[in-house]
């Protein structure tokens, strides 16, 4: 019953990584997806976010207007620390209710945390193997160009306002080069889900 943290910076393939794994029959719990829930309307964690940032960070319909907020906290330390002071611990909680689902449901399941800021917020935590997906950061800029439609000035601030490469590194007990083709890709992902199926060697660096 493997439980495995996905990482990866802006445009570094992880989805597909995560997708591969997927179809091979992981259990993905995504990260992104639960901060989104954890938003709702009427959640405790909105109601923090309005009192903190103002009730402009909301719409109309009471839902979390996300390009408001993240323009308001965009490059600013002190208000991106205030955020997510507020949404980590619900994000935390929520997770650790997902994987003990998963593993009640299937105790032997291989359970996939897909998080892109785990360096930030969850290195720390018992992973037994730390999965990064990682290309130099000049072709994730041409991926967020050419495939995401920024402007090469705004492609270069979302990777400044990352945690660095060598960070995110220190902490992979595999690294899947995604600077290649998809089909390179898959094939390292699928080396991974042989060694995680197995029960092989989880948790010991390669």
């Amino acid at each position: 019953m493997p439980l495995v943290a996905l990482t990866g910076g802006i445009a570094a393939g992880k989805s597909t990584i995560a997708r591969r794994l997927a179809e091979h029959g992981a259990v993905i719990v995504d990260a992104d997806a639960i901060v989104r829930d954890v938003q709702q309307p009427g959640s405790p964690v909105l109601a923090e976010i309005a009192a903190a940032f103002g009730e402009r960070m909301l719409r109309a319909d009471g839902s979390l207007d996300r390009a408001a907020l993240g323009a308001h906290v965009f490059g600013d330390p002190q208000r991106v620390a205030q955020l997510n002071a507020i949404v980590h611990p619900a994000v935390r909680a929520e997770s650790q209710r997902r994987f003990a689902a998963a593993f009640a449901a299937d105790p032997a399941a291989v359970v996939v945390y897909d998080v892109p800021l785990l360096a930030e917020a969850r290195a720390a935590d018992g992973w037994d193997l730390v999965i990064v997906a990682h290309a130099p950061a000049p072709v994730r800029q041409q991926r967020m160009v050419q495939l995401r439609g920024m402007t090469p000035d705004d492609a270069r601030a979302r990777l400044a306002a990352q945690v660095p490469d060598d960070q995110r590194l220190a902490l992979a007990d595999v690294v899947i080069d995604t600077a290649g083709t998809v089909d390179e890709t898959i094939a390292q992902t699928d080396a991974v889900w042989e060694r995680l199926s197995s029960g092989l060697g989880v948790g010991d660096p390669t």
